[in-house]
């Protein structure tokens, strides 16, 4: 039997048109502003292929309609919500909470046991019973210990940097921030001691920027993966290469051997849930597995090894191109070695108000993630959209975005949304600001669990590197600093580049 292409195709495109009309008016018979699914699905073409930048579309959802709730969108073929009013989304990710447990998986452990079956791809009581076993590692007694390995990262990595600007002044900050965050993650989680400024080509290193690395292949991949689950496993797929995984396995399985036949205990992550990995007898709980703690320590890397890297890139630029801005830095700095002999406490750095409005308005005009996301687990009613329209029943399964890029530049919580400005977070100010409208880490039960650790490791850097040395901009940076939109996260055109000289004192 002959087949005909051009009939099939054509069926196909039809089958399509008509899918998307009939999903189209979920949106349109409850009068919710919209993004067509075909422009959607277009985007997330263009976006897979570093066409266009997701957040700038994300920026578009936001204002499709000013007046709105929320608005709705699709992830491929899938209807979504973007809420852009702070009451509901206080609503659905916590007051309403046990309706939105659950996040979307991009990916899950079967397709990718590494990258799939951490804390944030976790649902329903699995995530409870993990999120309760973690939290613990980011207490502020064990933050408190976790300052010291952070505080010899940093000195170290000063100590290094000023040794280097007797050769060169000028440095690309990805690169040698990458370096400071890979030490400190792999001491901090791993138990894993290195100087990636000495030895760049250390395997702890190596690994980490493979692991994050995603080109466009690998968003291509993990779209294959949305499109068809079946289809990613038959055709052998995998996000994070299998070199990557065999050593973050072996990392761990070693180092779980060593303390376990030394008894030797460190304060960092593992050790957390090397001491809750067997359940009570009669527990109907699973076990934590090396499986298990691999992926959780892994996750933990994967954020902080890019993101906090991407932070302290955009703040020590803020900070280099205002002179004003620096000094007050220094100052603030100055005064808390002076108060404690040198050597800066806990409490000390965490009591630095300056220092604090600084990461606080990096973080809200250039936020680690630019929206985050809910997924129904119970059927769920959202008020009417816009005056008139009906109220919209999300069914189980349905996502929400929020839009934490949306809310941090909205001027009308943010006066001068572009303008970098840590005096709107200073505490006669902050008064004025809805906290419902900066999420940097997210909102409710679900928000990063990790976020004390990333302030202080932020904390920690800046103050080392501040109170040693000064940092202006290179003339390999393009300034004004031009945003990469090709790039997933916030990055610049041509690099974050400046120029470190040691301070006279």
């Amino acid at each position: 039997m002959e087949v005909n292409l051009p009939i099939i195709f054509t069926a196909v495109v039809g089958l399509l048109i008509i899918y998307y009309y009939v999903i189209e008016k979920r949106f349109s018979k409850y009068g919710i502003p919209y993004q067509h699914p075909l422009i959607s699905f277009y985007y997330t073409i263009l976006v897979t292929l570093k066409k266009f930048s997701f957040i700038l579309n994300m920026h578009q959802l936001y204002y499709i309609d000013e007046k709105a709730k929320y608005v709705g969108a699709y992830d491929l073929y899938r209807p979504m919500v973007l809420i852009r009013d702070p009451e509901l989304i206080k609503d659905v990710t916590v007051k309403h909470f046990e309706n939105f447990v659950d996040r979307r998986v991009f990916i899950d452990v079967d397709a990718d046991p590494l990258f799939g079956g951490n804390l944030s791809a976790l649902g329903g009581d699995r995530w409870r019973e993990v999120r309760n076993l973690l939290s613990p590692t980011f207490t502020s007694s064990k933050m408190k210990t976790m300052y010291k390995l952070m505080s010899q990262c940093a000195e170290t990595f000063t100590d290094s940097l000023i040794k280097q600007s007797a050769k060169q002044t000028d440095f690309n900050s990805k690169d040698i921030f990458s370096y400071y965050t890979n030490d400190t993650i792999a001491t901090c989680a791993f138990g894993v001691s290195v100087d990636s400024m000495k030895d760049p080509d250390n395997e702890f290193y190596r690994f980490g920027r493979k692991a994050t690395n995603f080109e466009s292949f690998s968003m291509f991949k993990l779209l294959i993966y949305q499109l068809s689950p079946k289809l990613y496993k038959l055709l052998k797929l995998e996000i994070i290469p299998k070199d990557v995984e065999r050593f973050f396995y072996q990392l761990i399985r070693d180092t779980i051997a060593m303390r376990d036949e030394k008894g030797i205990v460190r304060p960092d992550m593992l050790q957390l849930m090397m001491e809750t990995r067997h359940n009570k007898p009669g527990s109907k709980k699973p076990e934590l597995t090396v499986a298990n703690m691999t992926s959780h320590a892994f996750i933990f890397f994967f954020a902080g090894f890019e993101l906090i890297s991407n932070l302290l890139c955009w703040a020590v630029h803020e900070i280099a191109s205002s002179s004003e801005i620096q000094k007050r830095l220094q100052e603030e700095i100055d005064d808390v070695y002076q108060r404690c002999d040198g050597e800066p406490t806990y409490e000390a750095i965490n009591s630095m108000k300056y220092l604090d409005a600084i990461i606080d308005e990096v973080l809200r005009l250039y936020p680690i993630s630019v929206m985050t996301d809910r997924m129904c687990t119970k059927e769920y009613e959202l008020p009417p959209a816009l005056p008139g329209s009906k109220p919209f029943v999300l069914r189980k399964g349905d996502s929400i975005m929020i839009p934490i890029w949306g809310l941090h530049k909205d001027p009308n919580y943010f006066p001068e949304p572009d303008k970098f400005s840590p005096d709107r977070f200073l505490d006669e100010n902050q008064q004025n600001i809805n906290s419902l409208t900066y999420i940097p880490f997210s909102v409710g039960p679900r928000m990063c669990i990790g976020n004390r650790f990333a302030l202080l490791e932020s904390k920690v850097l800046l103050v080392h590197l501040f109170r040693t040395c000064n940092v202006e901009p290179s003339e390999k940076m393009i300034l004004p600093a031009q945003i990469d939109w090709t790039s997933m996260n916030l990055m610049v055109k041509g690099g974050f580049w400046i120029k470190v000289q040691p301070r006279q004192f």
